[in-house]
């Protein structure tokens, strides 16, 4: 009778424990506007670079809650691309309303997703950024699930923004802890972290755990994820996210953004910033 009782206060105690961020964030508000998806916002947020601003080749990550109750518990995360020179740029994702999930197209960079405002994960530019995006389309060609999707555990979204960073390695981004899919395998169950310093066992994207330099330390249960990162100064909580003192994923030295407000400055004011000197 004691081991009953003991399993029944374990099972109850951890389900709490994971079910407290979403039944928080539930509680005080609403994460999206309560009217029709059709309608609902999908304006630029203003985040990436202009590419007059930018002439670099630019890769970024950008992640929004999902939409509607399921933003309770995760996000929506897509790889944004500009070529060098380039005009535009591309937005490579993975939807569920299409027999072929995986879209890559010229769009705005930094959308909100159905009135979700984006979260910049990671900002790779120049030659890093370049060779990036060299590899990209034929890693996007080899995704093993096309016309797959799942959102609970996966394949989702967050599946293939992973399995794409773990195919280039220079990419080494660490997806949020909250990004429901990330940790799907397929028939799998070891494999390299995103963030290219670790590893991670996942027993089909239900069950696993999670140790590399970015990401720090996940324990997965039922696709939702708590931990610890250490690097980052930070605690992982399910569907809240990581509560970190600083990013550990790539992003531009505050020099570099300087001088891209400087320039873009002058442009706008037809004169030359000091910034640009």
């Amino acid at each position: 009778m004691k081991i009953f009782k003991r399993c029944f206060i374990g099972i109850t105690l951890t389900l709490s424990l994971l079910l407290a961020g979403p039944l928080f964030l539930a509680a005080c508000a609403s994460l999206q506007d309560s009217g029709s998806w059709r309608t609902a916002d999908r304006s630029s947020a203003g985040i990436a670079p202009r590419p007059e601003q930018e002439q670099a080749a630019v890769v970024q990550v950008y992640g929004a809650r999902a939409y509607n109750w399921r933003g309770y518990f995760s996000l929506h995360t897509w790889i944004s691309t500009k070529e060098a020179g380039a005009d535009g740029y591309y937005v490579h994702e993975v939807t569920g309303w299409r027999h072929y999930v995986v879209q890559s197209r010229p769009d705005d960079p930094d959308r909100a997703w159905y009135g979700a405002p984006p979260t910049l994960i990671a900002d790779i530019r120049g030659e890093q950024a370049a060779r990036i995006i060299d590899q990209l389309d034929e890693v996007i060609d080899r995704y093993p699930y096309p016309t797959e999707y799942t959102a609970w555990p996966g394949p989702n979204s967050n599946t293939f923004v992973a399995w794409v960073i773990r195919q280039i390695p220079e990419m080494d981004v660490a997806l949020p802890n909250h990004a429901i899919g990330k940790d799907y395998l397929g028939n799998g169950v070891l494999s390299e972290v995103p963030g290219g310093s670790g590893y991670q066992l996942s027993l089909g994207g239900y069950f696993g755990i999670l140790a590399g330099v970015r990401e720090g330390f996940e324990l997965n249960i039922l696709g939702l994820s708590m931990g610890i990162n250490p690097l980052g100064l930070g605690i992982k909580l399910p569907g809240i996210g990581e509560l970190a003192l600083r990013n550990t994923n790539p992003m531009p030295e505050p020099a570099d953004l300087d001088v891209e407000t400087g320039a873009a400055e002058a442009a706008g004011a037809g004169t030359v910033s000091q910034k640009t000197l």
